[in-house]
């Protein structure tokens, strides 16, 4: 069982930043994959961007330049910085951790919205 908790979101304006943070109730080194997805209302949930235990990383080409996700295992912590962002990012953002055994986990989602 891996319990995840996400914080960070919020209401910003076009151009502006948030850092989104995803809290894992277990080390990252016994975790395949953490990653961050959106869902828009009446789109599907879709992947953003996601970490990797050797730290490759992935972004979709929709936050490419502009998203950048990261760790810190001390505090086995992601983050999600996102700026410049656009009112096309509006969405609720869910943390998702996939472990070595083949589970995964999600959280429950922080809200992002960005408009002027």
């Amino acid at each position: 069982q891996v319990q995840l908790v996400e914080s960070g979101g919020g209401v910003v304006q076009p151009g502006g930043s948030l850092r989104l943070s995803c809290a894992a109730s277990r080390r990252f080194f016994d975790l395949n994959t953490v990653g961050w997805y959106r869902q828009a209302p009446g789109n599907q949930r879709e992947l953003v961007a996601s970490i990797v235990r050797s730290g490759f990383t992935y972004y979709a080409d929709s936050v490419k330049g502009r998203f950048t996700i990261s760790r810190d295992n001390a505090q086995n912590t992601v983050y999600l910085q996102m700026n410049s962002l656009e009112p096309e990012d509006t969405a609720v953002y869910y943390c998702k951790a996939d472990t070595a055994g083949g589970f995964y986990f999600w959280g429950q989602g922080t809200q992002v919205t960005v408009s002027s």
